[in-house]
């Protein structure tokens, strides 16, 4: 069996084992109206944009794998793949459909490190190169 095959495996049980969690993923809340509290993991914002967290690159392009993106136009599986082969999907649209779904906050898509972690992600999601 070669490395790249068992790699690819072992990442594909771990997408299966954690999958519950991430399509549980909190969603921004930006209306803190009424005086609720904001409990929100990206309650941060105001802070070091270090300091802020979001749902990982590699978690939102596997959301937008299994189709949970499919609402805000971004289509799933073979199709998300063969869409992003050709140049009609980049990790820019999967971020601005993530906003679109509240999983992440408007200002993510000026971080320009998180939009390229996510435009890598989708590339390994095709990459299906097995030299060694």
């Amino acid at each position: 069996m070669k490395f790249t095959t068992l790699l690819n495996s072992a990442l594909i049980v771990a997408f299966m084992a954690f999958m519950p969690g991430i399509a549980g993923a909190q969603t921004v809340n930006t209306n803190n109206g009424g005086g609720q509290i904001n409990t929100d993991v990206n309650n941060t914002l105001g802070k070091n944009p270090t300091d802020t967290q979001y749902l990982q690159p590699f978690n939102l392009a596997f959301l937008a794998y299994q189709g949970y993106l499919k609402k805000q136009g971004i289509p799933s599986y073979g199709t998300l793949l063969f869409k992003y082969q050709t140049g009609y999907l980049t990790g820019k649209d999967v971020v601005q459909a993530a906003i679109r779904a509240n999983k992440l906050p408007a200002e993510v898509l000026n971080d320009e490190m998180y939009v390229n972690a996510v435009e890598l992600q989708m590339k390994s999601f095709g990459d299906t190169n097995d030299s060694q």
